[in-house]
């Protein structure tokens, strides 16, 4: 094939067009945040009623916090989880690439 052109944009400009750039990006971000929990809690050998109890919050709570589709949790939640497994979180802001912003 001669001079391989690519046609068609970047997949994050679709979703930006789209509007669905920064649903997506929440479902993601909430499922690295889930596993990373998750992985440190089998680390550590923390059953999820230990968990819960180290947050000050229910089992059922602790799961749907878990549950990487729901992404409506506050940052409070997530500090408990984070002091809960003696570690912090780190959130940041940063520019968005040229072209693209994320509309909540």
């Amino acid at each position: 094939m001669v001079g391989n052109k690519r046609i068609g944009s970047k997949f994050d400009d679709f979703l930006a067009q789209d509007g669905t750039l920064a649903e997506v990006e929440a479902v993601a971000i909430k499922r690295v945040l889930a596993w990373q929990i998750e992985h440190a809690m089998k680390e550590d050998r923390i059953t999820k009623a230990e968990m819960a109890e180290r947050m000050g919050t229910s089992r059922s709570s602790l799961d749907r916090f878990l549950n990487p589709a729901i992404t409506s949790v506050t940052l409070h939640t997530m500090g408990q989880a984070a002091a809960a497994l003696g570690k912090i979180l780190h959130i940041e802001l940063l520019d968005a690439p040229m072209g693209l912003t994320a509309h909540i």
